[in-house]
């Protein structure tokens, strides 16, 4: 079957776009894999999927599966260029997009400077919500990796996230520990990795290991969870920027009980058609 395709980048995050809503596919696992391998597919980290919504008070089902072929929960840069797309695709003339995600409901903004806005949920803190195995909640955990132990904090926002702490992300042992922790037994579907470098309260630099595609440019949700993790350690203030490899986000959380919101940009990279 011939299927049209977006290609699309936030913050250098890349991603192949599907519209399923005017098109048909029964997309498998193996489609999934072709479709993001650099060398004989199109290539990108996440797979996104624009489908009809199964709820009543929604505007579409927003589906996201990793390089590896398994389908996720979350994925922030990916919203915004979700957001971007069904406007483009004139799927929708809103600017206010209401989508469902195996994670909930989150609300997309399109801003008048074409920012995106995202309002990205309340994040989860309790471990078994996350989900991650402790005996209680605290802000920051001991993980034992590799006979080491190595201070976290772990926050799902749509998708469980472990972030830590370091003094330089240039220096941080991404390769290391990313895919240690990425696979580690106390978190039961795995988990993004996160380095965090506090430059000042209003401001941080990440980088991002993320499961099943390894580390990225950027990560939406990573830099929310990172967010949520340095405000409870008293380290960061409600409004933040976080510098990634491939640019920045501004981010805003009023502390527990409210939404992380978050805004940035979304790009078209090139549109085609491929056979599957």
């Amino acid at each position: 079957m011939l299927l049209r395709f977006t290609k699309m980048q936030g913050l250098g995050n890349d991603f192949v776009v599907l519209d399923l809503v005017t098109q048909r596919f029964n997309l498998q696992a193996e489609h999934v894999r072709k479709l993001a391998d650099r060398h004989f597919g199109i290539g990108c980290d996440q797979l996104l999927v624009v489908e009809t919504p199964m709820q009543p008070d929604v505007d579409f089902r927003y589906r996201i599966y990793n390089g590896d072929g398994n389908e996720v929960e979350q994925c922030g840069n990916g919203a915004r260029c979700f957001a971007k797309f069904v406007r483009d695709k004139k799927l929708t003339g809103k600017n206010k997009i209401r989508v469902e995600t195996n994670s909930g409901i989150i609300e997309l903004s399109v801003m008048e400077d074409r920012q995106i806005r995202v309002n990205m949920g309340k994040p989860l803190l309790e471990p078994a919500d996350i989900p991650f195995t402790a005996s209680k909640r605290a802000n920051t955990y001991t993980l034992l990796v590799d006979d080491e132990e190595v201070s976290i904090s772990a926050v799902s926002v749509g998708n469980p996230h472990a972030i830590i702490t370091v003094e330089d992300i240039d220096t941080a042992p991404v390769s290391i520990l990313g895919p240690a922790i990425e696979c580690h037994t106390d978190f039961p579907q795995r988990v993004n990795v996160g380095f965090m470098q506090v430059v000042s309260r209003k401001e941080i630099n990440l980088r991002v290991f993320e499961r099943g595609a390894g580390e990225t440019l950027a990560c939406g949700s990573g830099a929310c969870a990172a967010m949520v993790s340095g405000q409870l350690q008293g380290l960061l203030d409600q409004q933040i920027t976080a510098n990634l490899s491939g640019g920045s986000l501004t981010l805003e959380w009023h502390g527990e009980g409210h939404p992380v919101m978050m805004t940035g940009p979304a790009s078209n990279v090139f549109e085609g058609q491929i056979t599957l």
